[in-house]
């Protein structure tokens, strides 16, 4: 996140980390931009911060070309701050995977591709793995799926690549050792990504925002030994997107 208050720190420690996929993730909703509020007025509420209302942000950005072409300059801006930092762009998504809008999709492809963008999570849990993971939970098909499709299809024209699965957002936040565990042996093939938000600590800011998050836990199921052994077993090749590029 370009915008955001640690991103000079998030800068320095990837620079430290020469092997790290630093992926850029756009923030149009529920964040700081990078313009001044006033080269972007349809966008933020007045307070240097993006609408929090995501259904209320998509309609505007859908049917408003004033606010698209507002909404073009700062994904424009925000590549540019990524470009800044001297790192390689490994891979993009948009925060609340807004991606999957239809405008969005149209601007991050447009855009990207001038600024080098070669690679774009796509959103798309399978229900198939969980359901053999976890057969006595219940998962449901996103009402969303026609606006995967579409994303799928405008990054394939565009040469663009997109990981097959995503796993983990039906537990957005408790992607805990165990669940992963259990995943493990029923991934599909192909490119799947697996979901987490990991931090060392429960900090105030990340309580109030997402109370329900697990942090830690999902920092310890990614450094887990049991983990480690089970992608060993199951022949998982852990990659960055700029190996498959």
């Amino acid at each position: 996140m370009v915008g955001a208050p640690a991103a000079a720190d998030a800068v320095a420690r990837a620079r430290r980390l020469p092997g790290l996929g630093v992926g850029l993730h756009l923030v149009i909703l529920e964040g700081s931009p990078v313009l001044p509020d006033a080269e972007i007025p349809l966008l933020v509420r007045g307070t240097r911060e993006f609408d929090r209302n995501i259904a209320r942000a998509a309609l505007r950005y859908f049917l408003r070309p004033a606010a698209q072409r507002q909404l073009a300059r700062e994904i424009r801006a925000q590549f540019g701050a990524f470009a800044a930092t001297g790192l390689p762009l490994d891979h993009v998504n948009v925060h609340r995977h807004l991606q999957i809008h239809p405008t969005v999709a149209r601007l991050l492809i447009e855009i990207g591709r001038d600024h080098g963008m070669k690679a774009v999570r796509v959103p798309a849990e399978p229900l198939a793995p969980l359901r053999r993971a976890f057969p006595g939970e219940r998962y449901r098909a996103p009402l969303y799926r026609p606006w995967i499709e579409l994303l799928r299809r405008r990054l394939r024209a565009a040469n663009i690549l997109f990981n097959d699965h995503l796993l983990g957002l039906a537990w957005t936040g408790a992607m805990v050792e165990k669940r992963v565990l259990q995943l493990l042996p029923h991934l599909p093939d192909g490119i799947t990504e697996l979901y987490f938000h990991p931090a060392t600590q429960r900090t105030p800011a990340l309580a109030a925002t997402t109370p329900q998050y697990r942090y830690p836990e999902e920092l310890a199921a990614l450094l887990s030994p049991a983990v480690q052994a089970g992608i060993t077993e199951f022949g998982i090749m852990p990659v960055c997107w700029r190996d498959l590029h």
